[in-house]
């Protein structure tokens, strides 16, 4: 007993002696302009220049700091966006504790806190992909994400089905703020305004942590929206003059107080499209020339609200959802002209109606631990979507009534743990279920539906370490993939299909960075591309005279092994990254054209799996400064890839290389004057059924900065010689070519215009929102 009260009495002596020797401080800090408090402002006190305590200020600004040894010191208090506070204190034994209010002043190389759109795009190279930070020079080369694509590095879309390839392939994974979409692709692209897009991000190689679909690898396309102090945003509007009028217009807004961050964003894209072209047969006995004429008006709403709650500097919940709206109306004609004069021509009459509403909701919930960089992240996503066509031919004539509907929930959860300076792991878990319902009537009567359900269980394990001038990443990704689905028409025996597969992605990644200026990175990973539902869907997607499009409920997975390396040297005018890649594929997947075996007479577009393949290329990606007032973007990359399959009941191969080079330059002849003069070429590619012409365009372009900097005006006249098209001669299965032309030579005129008094807040927001992989050993 007598030993415990001499242990306590020890103990109460040197808590009041050290009382009685450290000082404490404590305050407010406040933005000097609104007089509002700042949150997780970072207050440091220094000895010597070496911190030796510290804190942050809470959700009411306020700070308090206890036990400080009675000496003098440097008090320093930081937040982004404003000029640094710095005071000496003198501790002593008569003066033990200093009580603040700060006003910290806004830089002033800010303006009003505003988030300005970049005049020019530039480009990042980073780890695990390539960011174009979306500059008004994408934004006026046209109204919607299909229109910019097609000036990205690497990227194209296809004029007439808008499906879109990377590094000249299509089996590509579109993600929208990094998550999937039940929408497709080729229709995902039409309707997103180009205003609202904020980045995209090309992931060539992407690790274990996602998810492998995606031969060629992710585009990650990032809607706009921001989390600075106070109520600011952002109105961009737009028209496109082509042989109609095309309006693009948004509405970005963001309000943060406190603990609070809301943001909303709207975008509407609307107007008409006229696009023609023909097809030439000359296949002996079945000479004939196919005139097409399409005429679509389009109207898309999109609209994306969400908040973020700062429940503490360790916790985070976020929630958002995003509605977009979808309404077409279309007419075309096809007109079939036979050399044979006993063969009757053949007109026929297109008309339709497309309806298509998809919603998605997330809810995100993000915890960090005391250690910088350790966190738990769980996140819920759904969507569905509901569409609708209405559609009516002539010659023969029919009516088609489709509906189809989508439902996607993603659940994931991220766990990440820095196990020293050097080293990281990281865990995650995900399931996905995705169902569609899809049934087709025919001059008002049952024909026809199909379903198709999947369900895709997985886990990761990633684990990076950095060693000096090196780093490393190794990973694996196993997956429990699940997939059914049921067609019925009439007079037919319904059919099924089933895949049942667990499978493991591993990937790993090597950089060796010698200086600040070389970067080195070598990649591997393992990918599949599943067949996408409207792949598999055998009901009729398009159809004219000549030719049916549908699926093929046959198809199988194919499988990608990817090597790629990469150098980025960084050089006083900007940096430059070369890189190499290679790919075997097996059992690819591809678009075949066969004879109708019902019908001689017509062909039907489908797809097929090939034999394995090789692919391999080089890109080249610069974004320079030569100048004060002038700077360029550079891109170009050659692949040459060998293609073997049967295709019209021949076994064919081919070996083709082909190049793309793009370049983009910007010019400064004041300090609120930029032009612009891009030009792309994308060269002939040959595929086992087509060879595709080369194309080629220049535009013009310029911007210029009003009302003190919170206006741009934007003008742009966009492929100057008429000279984009698409051509293509065929030999399989029938002798053909063609060509189809669209409104490329159009004009542009766009004015944006920011508002409010934000500054950018210090706290991260979820990192899943960019599904960008963090954190030490450059990983």
């Amino acid at each position: 007993m007598k030993l415990k009260l001499l242990f306590f009495w020890v103990f109460v002596t040197g808590t009041l002696v050290q009382a009685q020797n450290s000082g404490s401080i404590s305050g407010k800090v406040l933005d000097k302009t609104t007089n509002e408090p700042i949150t997780y402002a970072s207050v440091e006190i220094k000895e010597a220049g070496k911190i030796i305590n510290g804190g942050v200020t809470d959700e009411k600004g306020d700070f308090s700091i206890k036990n400080i040894p009675l000496k003098s010191y440097t008090l320093e208090v930081q937040y982004i966006g404003f000029k640094k506070y710095s005071s000496t204190i003198d501790f002593t034994s008569s003066k033990k504790v200093f009580t603040f209010k700060i006003a910290l002043e806004e830089e002033a190389t800010q303006l009003k806190g505003v988030e300005i759109v970049s005049e020019r795009s530039t480009i990042e190279q980073k780890i695990d992909r390539k960011i174009i930070n979306v500059g008004k020079d994408l934004i006026s080369a046209g109204a919607t994400a299909s229109e910019i694509m097609n000036n990205i590095p690497s990227v194209s879309v296809d004029p007439q089905t808008n499906a879109i390839s990377l590094r000249g392939n299509s089996n590509v994974r579109i993600l929208i703020d990094g998550k999937p979409t039940t929408i497709e692709a080729s229709q995902l692209l039409q309707q997103i305004p180009s205003s609202s897009i904020k980045q995209i991000e090309l992931i060539t190689n992407p690790s274990a942590k996602y998810n492998p679909e995606g031969m060629s690898g992710i585009i990650n396309i990032v809607l706009n929206k921001n989390s600075k102090i106070g109520f600011n945003g952002s109105i961009n509007n737009g028209v496109t003059f082509g042989k109609t009028p095309k309006l693009n217009s948004s509405l970005d807004v963001n309000y943060k107080s406190g603990k609070f961050n809301m943001y909303g964003n709207y975008g509407l894209n609307t107007g008409k499209n006229a696009n023609h072209g023909f097809v030439k047969s000359t296949e002996p006995g079945e000479e004939n020339y196919q005139d097409f004429k399409f005429n679509n008006n389009n109207t898309s709403h999109l609209a994306k609200i969400g908040l973020d709650f700062y429940w503490n500097e360790k916790n985070t919940i976020s929630i958002y959802t995003s509605q977009n709206a979808f309404k077409g109306k279309g007419n075309s004609s096809t007109d079939v002209d036979y050399l044979d004069p006993t063969q009757p021509d053949v007109l026929q009459l297109f008309n339709n109606t497309n309806k298509n509403y998809t919603q998605t909701y997330n809810l995100d919930y993000k915890k960090d631990f005391k250690k910088a960089g350790h966190t738990l992240e769980f996140e819920v996503n759904y969507s569905n979507d509901n569409n609708k066509e209405d559609a009516a031919f002539t010659a023969p004539s029919a009516t088609n009534y489709i509906t189809n509907k989508g439902n996607n929930t993603l659940i994931n959860l991220d766990y990440t743990n820095p196990l020293s300076e050097t080293a990281k792991l990281e865990l995650g878990l995900e399931s996905r279920i995705e169902n569609t319902k899809n049934n087709f009537l025919k001059d008002g009567a049952y024909n026809s539906d199909f379903a198709y359900d999947r369900n895709i269980y997985s886990a990761y394990a990633t684990f990076s370490k950095q060693w000096g001038k090196w780093s490393a990443q190794a990973g694996t990704r196993f997956e429990k993939y699940k997939a059914t689905a049921d067609f019925k028409k009439v007079n037919e025996n319904a059919a099924t299909f089933q895949d049942d597969l667990f499978t493991l992605y591993p990937s790993g990644f090597l950089n060796y960075s010698p200086s600040e200026k070389n970067s080195f990175n070598f990649s591997v990973s393992r990918r599949v591309d599943r067949p996408s539902i409207d792949q598999v869907n055998p009901i009729r997607e398009w159809s004219t005279p000549q030719i049916d499009s549908e699926g093929n409920p046959e198809l199988f997975p194919q499988f990608t092994n990817s090597f790629e390396l990469n150098y980025t040297r960084k050089t006083k005018i900007g940096s430059i990254t070369t890189g190499v890649f290679y790919r075997r594929i097996n059992d690819e997947i591809t678009r075949t054209l066969f004879e109708n075996p019902t019908n001689p007479e017509k062909l039907i577009l489908s797809y097929a799996n090939l034999d394995d393949n090789n692919a391999y290329g080089v890109e080249v990606s610069g974004n320079l400064e030569f100048t004060k007032w002038y700077s360029s973007n550079i891109s170009f990359d050659a692949y040459n890839k060998k293609t073997k399959g049967v295709v019209a009941n021949e076994y064919v191969a081919v070996d083709v290389t082909t190049f793309n080079a793009r370049m983009s330059n910007t010019f400064k002849p004041s300090k609120n004057l930029r032009l612009q003069l891009t030009g792309m070429y994308r060269g002939q590619d040959l595929g086992l059924q087509f060879l595709r012409k080369p194309m080629w365009k220049i535009d013009l372009g310029s911007s210029y900065t009003v009302l003190k900097g919170s206006g741009t005006i934007t003008a742009r006249f966009s492929d100057v010689f008429n000279s984009m098209h698409f051509a293509f001669n065929g030999s399989k299965p029938k002798q053909q070519n063609g060509q189809f032309n669209w409104e490329s030579q159009s004009a542009y005129i766009g004015f944006n215009y920011r508002f409010g008094a934000g500054k950018n807040k210090a706290l991260q927001r979820k990192e899943r929102d960019k599904n960008e992989t963090q954190g030490s050993g450059g990983f």
